[in-house]
């Protein structure tokens, strides 16, 4: 058998950021969806009722890659106690050629996190109006941070407002990210302001009830929601589909089941899935996205397992360009 590389979390921190290359790997993965290169089979979820946690598994081959990865994502939120990361995580890279793994990534669900704010980036860039952004975010956790950064790679943020269920927490990120991206970042009295004060919005939270009314949306406004990945989670009430002029999903299928959507077709705001259109469709031109200054648009993020092949390949490249990773001999 072939050797393996063990890459670290450290080693991958050091070479993977969210940079223009990511974001574009990312858009790619999109691309190559809506063109039908991909196999990509549907998420694999199991309840672990001792953590208690989950483990969701995502993967999926592209045709011309020479190999593509098997993520398993873990959410034991007990670990914390335990000096252990709350939502461990590895990725096996395996050879489209012969089956073998070529190498586990070690990321504790870093690449996770990166893929995910590249995402939220290439739905800024086809889905937001052009020009510098003034961006809402509802949550202040991990992932409240690489959508902030990602909008400013796409649409540089002017202004910026947060809310979280958590005021000491939004304290918190209000003042990162003010340090880091150079932008005041104003904690808001309540989710209602954020989403009326932005043009720009980013929902980054795991709720199970909607936090953003229908009612408080306004012309010209974008939503990326993206804390709604598994059935039950909700971010946005099921209205706020029917008043967007477009509405877009990573995956239709899986964002009928496990994204906000699936509340939206369960209350009849959106009728028809088939009507919904993919991030990839769009960045093709098959599908317009916005097509007016004043127009609502919406897109449903749920992490799709093409995003986790498209950073592992990225990974492995830099690795090998780098020198970095542990070969362990079969």
């Amino acid at each position: 058998m072939p050797d393996v590389t063990i890459l670290t979390e450290r080693e991958l921190r050091a070479m993977i950021a969210l940079d223009a290359q990511v974001v574009g790997a990312i858009e790619d993965a999109f691309r190559w969806l809506a063109e039908g290169k991909v196999e990509m089979p549907p998420i694999m979820h199991i309840e672990v009722s001792e953590g208690p946690g989950d483990v969701d598994i995502k993967s999926a081959y592209v045709r011309g890659l020479s190999s593509f990865a098997v993520k398993i994502g873990a959410g034991f939120f007990g670990n914390a106690k335990l000096g252990l990361p709350n939502s461990p995580a590895c990725v096996v890279v395996v050879s489209a050629k012969t089956g073998a793994v070529e190498a586990v990534l070690l990321d504790n669900a870093y690449l996770t996190d990166v893929r995910t704010g590249a995402a939220g980036a290439v739905a800024a860039r086809h889905l937001a109006n052009p020009g510098p952004a003034h961006l809402g975010v509802i949550g202040a956790g991990v992932q409240a941070r690489f959508q902030a950064e990602a909008a400013n790679l796409v649409r540089p943020i002017a202004s910026a407002r947060v809310w979280s269920r958590d005021e000491a927490k939004a304290q918190i990120y209000a003042a990162e990210m003010s340090e880091r991206l150079g932008v005041t970042f104003a904690v808001a009295p309540d989710a209602e302001t954020v989403v009326r004060e932005c043009d720009l919005l980013v929902t980054t939270t795991p709720s199970k009830a909607p936090l953003v009314k229908a009612s408080w949306l306004h012309p010209g406004l974008h939503i990326t929601a993206m804390g709604a990945d598994l059935a039950g989670k909700q971010e946005l009430e099921g209205a706020c589909f029917a008043r967007a002029g477009r509405v877009v999903a990573d995956r239709r299928g899986q964002c009928a089941v496990a994204g906000d959507l699936q509340h939206a077709l369960a209350s009849g705001a959106v009728r028809d899935i088939a009507a919904v259109a993919e991030l990839g469709e769009v960045i093709l031109g098959r599908v317009p996205g916005r097509t007016a200054k004043d127009q609502i648009t919406i897109c449903d993020l749920t992490g799709t397992g093409v995003q986790d092949t498209a950073i592992a390949v990225l990974a492995m490249a830099r690795a090998k360009v780098l020198g970095l990773g542990t070969v362990v001999g079969n």
